[in-house]
């Protein structure tokens, strides 16, 4: 009958009655054994968990968390040295998860976000309040990989994504991945594609979207920004835009440990303001501005700017667009600007943009006004910022944060960062936002400096025109039928924010 082997033992395939216990016992200590080992590594395991959670805190908070401490260990241990032996172990609970919302799914979206980080994130919260309000599944938005910054991050290199999908769980479900069934049909190309109309409001993708995905099944955005109007929608919708922004897009750990740690530094010294200095080449290039530049730089933007076929404007007047308040301020003429708002010339002065425009030649104004004029890069090791390097994205969070936290925040441009920033500063209690005209701000620096304004004067007028441009509360402009001229919800989000009268009486 052959022969079975079992824990070592073998046993006659036959042999009556005998032969068969003897085969029962082998394979009952065979089932018994495996068990018995399995539930002994249990304990164990158990065990060594309960001891590291009880001494986590205490001993090991860089292998538990995952991420380099940001205490020394001369500080922690001077911290264990006076901690009583009967001092309790602070337990940190995780906060409840909202219960999912139920709901009839009508199908799947995928979404490719276009742009810089901060167009990126604006497009995301309204991707999540379309998906919500078409009832269908939101699978984890896919950042731009093409564009001038070239950045290769995805989403969770960025922001915290475990947090993103549990926290917006009561409103959409959301996905890190197609579940393979569908994923299989994307594969075949059994989907479709296509860009929304921009500025539309909810009603469109109900009357125009919504059909397609049920459809389909899926269906790819593959244009993001600006396809939510600004106006015009529910009070629910515009506070969810809100709840997605502040509340659900978390940077990672990472990056959010790095920004504490520049903050940190920062404050070490006092005060400090972010200059939004919006003087890099691809600006430049795709403004058509070369103010202070010499023939070569410009030549060198303009054929940058023929490099990229959707960069639509070529042929640019560089005068008459700074004339018209259309072009970044130059490092001289934020120098100027401020100094005649009296900003104290000890106060550190923190650069939130790339590599400037023409390096230290062009710096050299700002920094001799202002000498404490300081960078990511020079406040933090080398080493702290590798894994950042040829991440633009990454690199930008990181700004978005130390913006967030200054003491005032000046921008030269207003471009996609500078308007989320200001919004992001209102709704964390209206924080000094200095919004430059810049129209006006040109005008009167070509008239100081052809003599024909004295400096007490400049600075009397600079600061007139801005006395109501500090990011106090306001009433967003409506302008209809033209929505790029109008404000933007993200830079004046005034359905999320507090009354400022109870704010000062609070």
């Amino acid at each position: 009958m052959g022969w079975k082997v079992a824990m070592g033992v073998k046993v006659a395939g036959g042999g009556g009655a005998g032969a068969d216990k003897l085969r029962v016992a082998a394979v009952a200590r065979t089932r018994m054994r495996p068990w018995v080992l399995r539930a002994t590594t249990t304990v164990l395991l158990w065990t060594c968990v309960v001891q590291l959670t009880a001494v986590g805190d205490r001993w090991g908070p860089r292998v538990l968390k995952g991420w380099p401490s940001c205490r020394t260990a001369p500080e922690a241990a001077a911290t264990l040295a006076t901690m009583p032996l009967t001092t309790p172990v602070p337990v940190v609970e995780k906060a409840p998860l909202p219960p999912k919302r139920i709901y009839r799914n009508n199908g799947y979206l995928m979404v490719s976000c276009n742009g810089g980080l901060n167009q990126m994130r604006a497009a995301i919260c309204d991707m999540v309040v379309i998906a919500r309000y078409l009832n269908v599944t939101l699978i984890v938005p896919e950042l731009d990989k093409t564009s001038f910054w070239n950045d290769p991050s995805e989403f969770q290199d960025i922001f915290d994504v475990e947090h993103f999908i549990d926290s917006l769980r009561d409103e959409v479900r959301i996905l890190r991945e197609l579940p393979p069934r569908v994923k299989r049909r994307v594969e075949l190309g059994m989907f479709h594609s296509m860009p929304p109309v921009s500025w539309s409001d909810i009603s469109y993708y109900h009357k125009q979207i919504l059909p397609l995905i049920r459809k389909h099944k899926v269906l790819h955005l593959n244009r993001t920004d600006a396809r939510l109007a600004n106006n015009g929608l529910t009070l629910e919708v515009q506070k969810l835009r809100c709840r997605v922004n502040y509340a659900s897009l978390k940077f990672t750990p990472e990056i959010e440990e790095l920004g504490r740690r520049v903050i940190r530094l920062l404050r070490q010294n006092g005060p400090f303001l972010v200059l939004h200095l919006r003087y890099e080449m691809d600006m430049l290039a795709f403004s058509g501005c070369t103010e202070g530049c010499t023939h070569e730089e410009a030549d060198e933007l303009t054929r940058m700017r023929y490099a990229y076929p959707w960069w639509k404007e070529k042929v640019i007047n560089s005068f008459a667009k700074r004339k018209d308040g259309l072009c970044p301020l130059t490092p001289e003429e934020i120098a100027l600007v401020l100094r005649a708002l009296d900003i104290d010339r000890n106060m550190q002065i923190y650069i939130a943009a790339g590599e400037i425009y023409g390096g230290k030649r062009r710096m050299a104004s700002l920094t001799s006004a202002y000498p404490n004029v300081v960078r990511k890069e020079t406040l933090l090791e080398p080493s702290d910022l590798r894994f950042f390097q040829n991440h633009s994205s990454q690199m930008a969070a990181l700004d978005y944060l130390v913006s967030l936290e200054s003491d005032i925040f000046v921008p030269t441009y207003d471009g996609n960062m500078a308007k989320v920033v200001e919004g992001h500063r209102r709704f964390m209690g209206f924080k000094k936002t200095i919004l430059l005209d810049r129209k006006l701000i040109v005008e009167l620096i070509d008239q100081y400096n052809s003599g024909s304004m004295r400096p007490d004067e400049f600075s009397s007028l600079i600061k007139s025109v801005h006395a109501n441009r500090m990011g106090a509360a306001s009433k967003r402009t409506v302008i209809p039928d033209k929505p790029k001229e109008e404000d933007y919800f993200y830079a004046n989000p005034q359905e999320c924010l507090r009354d400022p009268n109870l704010l000062r009486t609070s």
